[in-house]
């Protein structure tokens, strides 16, 4: 089960993609339907099957973020995060090798299109959590387990 929590600025996105799918696209496309429907036989009309389709999708897409976004609870910085790798942190690793990676600890509704977002419901996020600076945290995947340790903790305030 993902975890139901979103940063501030998570929940900020999710609702500026709301308002421009219902506000910009859905009117846009509903148009184009309109439009491709007004040309006559629609049985190999390509614009109005395309668009339908589409309206579809944005409806569905609609559908999702007004309940999900009923469901999600907003995690906002408190002092008593700092020194501590928790939900909404920056947190920047070291392995043996020298190899070096910084990420934030976000929800699942996150990560989308974010490269250097990670869920809270990862295997990476659960060896960090509540480890300091410092700490050690073992990352076992499937077939492997990965030592990181963590160099420092940040969070956006």
């Amino acid at each position: 089960m993902k975890t139901l929590l979103i940063t501030p600025e998570g929940l900020e996105k999710l609702k500026a993609e709301l308002d421009h799918l219902w506000r910009v696209e859905r009117p846009d496309t509903t148009q184009k339907v309109t439009w491709a429907a007004s040309l006559g036989d629609r049985s190999e009309n390509a614009d109005y099957h395309y668009n339908k389709k589409r309206l579809r999708e944005i409806d569905k897409r609609v559908l999702y973020l007004r309940k999900c976004m009923d469901d999600l609870k907003v995690v906002h910085y408190s002092p008593f995060q700092e020194g501590k790798v928790m939900f909404g942190a920056w947190v920047e690793i070291e392995n043996e090798k020298g190899l070096k990676k910084r990420f934030r600890i976000v929800g699942s509704e996150e990560i989308i299109g974010s490269k250097d977002y990670i869920s809270m419901d990862s295997p990476m996020a659960h060896a960090l959590l509540k480890k300091e600076v410092g700490d050690d945290a073992i990352v076992k995947t499937a077939t492997e387990q990965f030592i990181w340790r963590i160099t420092k903790i940040e969070y956006q305030k």
